[in-house]
């Protein structure tokens, strides 16, 4: 299994300017497409992209020519609106060519609002519906557990997915069986569609609860490469739930911590605003 997403950079400083590199591209990325499309969903697209650089030009173990290899590790996107994040990340990676990117949401486009994985290889289960990205995490660690397999299984959920119940079924499976082979992140942006997570459902204490349900718990800035690179990496006896402190809209400033960001398109003026932030 080639791991060509690392280029061989060793060092940390390095690697971590190369994700911060191809997060900022992730970024632009996703805006030119939701700009054209005239939808989508730019804070939380925005807020994931250092975690989805990481995972997928640093950490992962993968070969995007062979999307099936039962060796790769699984990335499943729990927070599955975020398509163009997620999108950009793939072609990014070489599973499909970038220039399909232009089809985001069009007819008969394969690059749905929702992911699906019946449409483009590297897109491990179909999500969308919040809450269950988690449980399918669960069961692909459990049949790599099962089967003594080497790959490691990382999911991404938004911190107001945390509301739906699925999710803590899905955490105390994993807790009791012990599934070291299973790496949580949650885009902790503190805002979800309307409304901040603690005036809707109060997530916190956050760390403490995946602790109590028996996870290893890593708190972080999820804007920081070289901290993301490092949290991804470790491996235990436990589960491990990496809490990534994000900005919901980060990089732009008029969408940054705006939850009227979790849903929209920016006009011509804004969007040429946001390309000439992106750019610093």
């Amino acid at each position: 299994m080639n791991q060509v997403h690392r280029q061989g950079a060793d060092d940390l400083q390095s690697r971590a300017a190369h994700v911060a590199q191809r997060a900022n591209w992730i970024r632009r990325s996703a805006l030119k497409m939701i700009f054209e499309a005239k939808q989508g969903h730019p804070g939380g697209d925005l807020s994931a992209a250092d975690i989805l650089a990481a995972l997928y030009f640093d950490v992962m173990r993968y070969d995007a020519t062979q999307p099936n290899d039962l060796g790769r590790d699984r990335f499943i996107m729990s927070k599955g609106h975020c398509t163009g994040a997620f999108y950009s990340v793939l072609a990014g990676a070489g599973f499909f060519p970038e220039e399909e990117l232009s089809t985001y949401l069009q007819p008969l486009s394969r690059l749905n609002g929702h992911p699906s994985r019946t449409y483009l290889p590297g897109v491990e289960t179909n999500t969308g519906p919040l809450g269950h990205g988690l449980p399918v995490a669960v069961g692909a660690a459990i049949a790599g557990q099962i089967d003594k397999a080497d790959f490691r299984v990382f999911v991404l959920t938004g911190d107001g997915e945390l509301q739906e119940g699925s999710c803590w079924e899905a955490a105390m499976t994993a807790g009791h069986r012990k599934l070291s082979n299973l790496t949580l992140i949650v885009d902790r942006n503190r805002l979800q569609q309307g409304a901040p997570t603690e005036e809707t459902v109060s997530l916190e204490p956050l760390g403490d609860k995946w602790r109590a349900f028996g996870w290893d718990v890593v708190e972080i800035d999820g804007h920081d490469p070289a901290a993301l690179i490092t949290a991804l990496e470790t491996t235990g006896d436990k589960p491990l739930c990496v809490i990534a402190s994000t900005v919901k809209g980060k990089g732009v400033s008029y969408m940054e911590n705006q939850a009227s960001w979790h849903h929209g398109c920016p006009n011509a003026e804004q969007y040429a605003q946001a390309l000439r932030e992106l750019a610093q």
